[in-house]
């Protein structure tokens, strides 16, 4: 069976070139196609005649087309002898890219866009992608370092997803990698729950660490060339990954966690991550029940 292609978004901003770097060296490393995509809409609500329709459209489809073909230059800079294949298309940046994803390893994306009509990562969009894609995520905020392969674990099944993905960039990149579960916030909902005799900070930090082995249990079999070093941290999630991500090479996320109080990659935190963090950060989306 054909290995699925990494797809990577552009619009011409050294952000998504630096997103094009990421995503060939990670086509070279699972040996398959890098799709280079580029989605561009044509403005509506100008009174008529405002607008030469189609010739903006023509300046849009020549400015694309320059885009992409630099975009495939840096890609075969990163990763001489790989597959790339340019696809340019006229539709809204979202859906475009929602589509690609359906049928795509890993989608790629940068952290900051151009703005105006092929703005690729203005405001909420990738936010937005990271919601509905079919297939993990990334966005390259900054290139990454060295470092290790971070992953948050949350405890439940919807992070398993999230796991696999980080021991297979771990062992692909020849990393070590960093699980981290946050329990603080165990505290809170305990707290709140009216029952404060059950505060006993031991015997959950014992739990925490429990949970986290159950977690990693069979990983570690399956993918004996990676180290790890197992986190269990007292803090608030957000704080607790973005910390760690200073240093490291990739932050591994779920798309959604326990939800409430225990919620380390529901929202905000997956949000945070993606605007703030020092690394470039994957989203994973959890996988069907």
């Amino acid at each position: 069976m054909a290995v699925p292609p990494v797809v990577v978004g552009v619009d011409g901003s050294e952000s998504a070139l630096d997103a094009v770097r990421w995503a060939a060296d990670e086509a070279r490393r699972r040996e398959t196609l890098l799709r280079i995509v580029h989605a561009y809409q044509i403005p509506t609500g100008y009174p008529q005649g405002f607008v030469d329709v189609k010739m903006l459209h023509d300046v849009l489809l020549a400015q694309g087309k320059e885009w992409l073909v630099r975009a495939q230059e840096v890609a075969e800079e990163a990763a001489p002898g790989l597959t790339v294949e340019t696809v340019g298309v006229q539709a809204p940046t979202v859906p475009a890219l929602e589509r690609e994803a359906r049928d795509a390893a890993v989608l790629v994306l940068g952290s900051r866009g151009l703005g105006g009509f092929t703005g690729l990562l203005i405001g909420s969009t990738a936010v937005t992608l990271v919601t509905r894609a079919a297939c993990p995520i990334v966005v390259v905020r900054e290139p990454g370092r060295d470092g290790p392969v971070v992953v948050g674990v949350d405890g439940t099944p919807a992070s398993e997803a999230a796991i696999a993905f980080a021991f297979a960039e771990a062992s692909a990149r020849d990393a070590e990698l960093v699980a981290v579960h946050v329990w603080s916030d165990l505290l809170l909902e305990v707290a709140f729950a009216g029952e404060p005799a059950m505060l006993d900070v031991t015997r959950l930090a014992e739990e925490a660490h429990g949970v986290l082995g159950e977690r990693l249990a069979g990983w570690q079999e399956q993918y004996p060339d990676v180290v790890v070093t197992r986190e269990v941290v007292r803090d608030r999630a957000t704080r607790a990954l973005l910390r760690r991500a200073e240093g490291a090479r990739l932050v591994v996320v779920g798309s959604r966690g326990r939800g409430g109080f225990r919620g380390l990659m529901l929202g905000s935190t997956s949000q945070h991550l993606l605007y703030h963090a020092a690394c470039p950060v994957a989203v994973v989306p959890a996988r069907p029940e």
